[in-house]
């Protein structure tokens, strides 16, 4: 079964944490990789630009609309992801929780399964 866990951002959260403490979910992340790699259930990983770099685009009467900045005003945004590959939403779970923003107060981190991919129904 296929999963992505996402990673929710505040970076009011991350512009508090000390050089230390971001230099620790980085080595964290890298030793997360590592292991799902070892494991075989790591498909991909992403890090994804700040919002401010986003464009919204939208097609109103056949004229495609384009917006600066993202599409809510929000405190929080995915800031990445990981595709998984594992047995079942349990094992999703648990290797959610491994991530190292999970421990950090006002990071959330979310597992969803896929529900198709390259047009296939997942089962």
């Amino acid at each position: 079964m296929k999963f992505l866990i996402g990673m929710h951002i505040n970076p009011a959260v991350l512009d508090a944490l000390t050089d230390e403490e971001r230099a620790a979910i980085g080595a964290g992340h890298g030793r997360f990789i590592e292991e799902l790699k070892q494991s075989g259930e790591l498909i991909t990983t992403q890090a994804l630009a700040d919002p401010s770099q986003a464009a919204v685009v939208s097609v109103r009467d056949g004229r495609t609309v384009v917006t600066d900045g993202p599409f809510l005003e929000a405190k929080e945004y995915l800031g990445g992801f990981y595709l998984v590959d594992c047995e079942n939403k349990e094992r999703a779970i648990e290797l959610a929780a491994r991530i190292p923003d999970a421990a950090i107060e006002g990071l959330g981190i979310e597992v969803r399964q896929v529900m198709f991919a390259d047009g296939q129904l997942e089962a």
